[in-house]
């Protein structure tokens, strides 16, 4: 991790994972650990997700499921757009993808990572009831909820933005790394606000969150609440995933401020840790939703039910012969016949109306009759 670092630059950080470390070790079971917690996180969260938005269409969703989705949707973005870029990185060791890229992989991560804090900040505020159903149509949703989401994603975008202005592609021999300098006339301010900023983010938003959590699932519990069951196990939910959330992300912002403040560096394997754990979180949160949120189990055992009857239909079956007296060609005409009729309506074809209409309407003389036998012993 060594760099030459100019004389005019007040911090060094690398953007996008740790580049040039040494070792075959690191390079090849990064990027496996990586990618194994994106598509596990990624397949729960989209299960997630299908179960929320199956609620929401038959009746069955409420304040807290909305915010709920647009966290599993935040760890989806996470997961696919984020962690493949820091995989890439650890097997190449230098930058590849360009300066865009550059620019904006550590500004767009760390806008998602605000967004989950603050989104379980205003779940405090929801509602655990179902959202009231609309005699037609579909059911309305909660107004100030996506006013909400809009605000917490304005905030979130805009507070990283020095991430963005201040990384920039570097050479480095015959490669070219990516990284983040502060330039020294702005170490003042950016000192400020690097101090600022994890405490407006995360500490206080998460702070606040486990306390409000904590003092309903103690009033929920021992006093009586209305429907105090229920009401403590989705308390109990969001307590979960708002200490899982503080205790993985703290190693992250941790390092982040360590290094943004000018300090000595951390070391290289707390930073890989800390990187790793981000990730897993967003793998983490479908998990503590499937075992611990009734409402998303029994979603994922009717998916389960829904997927398994699909496939058993798509076997192959057993054509029954019909049923033959007499003649088996006859029966099966008669049955296709039958069929093509529309049930309830008394219509017939041309040929047949014609056969069954002589066959109702033959009259035969008596001196024409030419079997006068039948006829005497029906007389007798």
């Amino acid at each position: 991790m060594d760099s030459n670092r100019a004389a005019n630059v007040s911090s060094f950080d690398f953007v996008g994972g740790v580049q040039l470390l040494q070792g075959e070790d690191t390079r090849t079971a990064m990027p496996v650990l990586l990618i194994g917690i994106c598509v596990s996180g990624a397949v729960g969260n989209l299960l997630v997700l299908l179960i929320f938005i199956r609620d929401f269409r038959t009746g069955r969703g409420s304040e807290v499921k909305a915010l709920l989705a647009s966290l599993a949707s935040t760890d989806l973005l996470i997961l696919l757009l984020c962690a493949p870029v820091r995989a890439l990185t650890y097997y190449k060791q230098t930058w590849t993808l360009g300066s865009f890229v550059c620019s904006t992989t550590d500004w767009f991560q760390h806008s998602c990572v605000v967004a989950k804090t603050l989104i379980l900040a205003v779940s405090t505020r929801a509602k655990h009831t179902l959202v009231p159903c609309a005699a037609t149509g579909p059911p309305p949703g909660p107004t100030w909820i996506h006013g909400a989401l809009a605000c917490i994603w304005i905030v979130a975008m805009m507070l990283p933005i020095p991430q963005m202005l201040f990384a920039s592609l570097q050479p480095y021999g015959s490669d070219t790394i990516c990284v983040s300098e502060t330039p020294a006339c702005a170490s003042d301010f950016m000192s400020l606000f690097y101090k600022m900023y994890p405490t407006a983010t995360f500490l206080v938003p998460v702070i606040f969150t486990l306390a409000y959590y904590t003092k309903t699932l103690h009033a929920a519990v021992n006093h009586h609440a209305p429907s105090p069951q229920q009401q403590s196990k989705v308390t109990l939910v969001l307590l979960c995933l708002s200490g899982a959330l503080g205790l993985m992300l703290l190693p992250e912002w941790g390092t982040f401020t360590w290094m943004r403040l000018g300090y000595n560096k951390p070391p290289v394997g707390l930073i890989i840790f800390a990187q790793v754990l981000l990730y897993a979180c967003s793998s983490v949160s479908p998990v503590i939703l499937m075992t611990m949120y009734d409402d998303v189990r029994q979603g994922l055992i009717t998916i389960w039910f829904v997927a398994t009857c699909r496939s058993s239909r798509n076997l192959p079956r057993i054509n029954k012969c019909p049923k033959t007296e007499g003649n088996g060609a006859e029966v099966q005409g008669a049955n296709a016949v039958a069929n093509a009729v529309p049930g309830g309506e008394d219509k017939t074809f041309p040929d047949v109306e014609h056969f069954w209409t002589g066959r109702r309407n033959t009259h035969v003389e008596e001196a024409q009759d030419p079997v006068p036998w039948e006829r005497e012993e029906k007389m007798l």
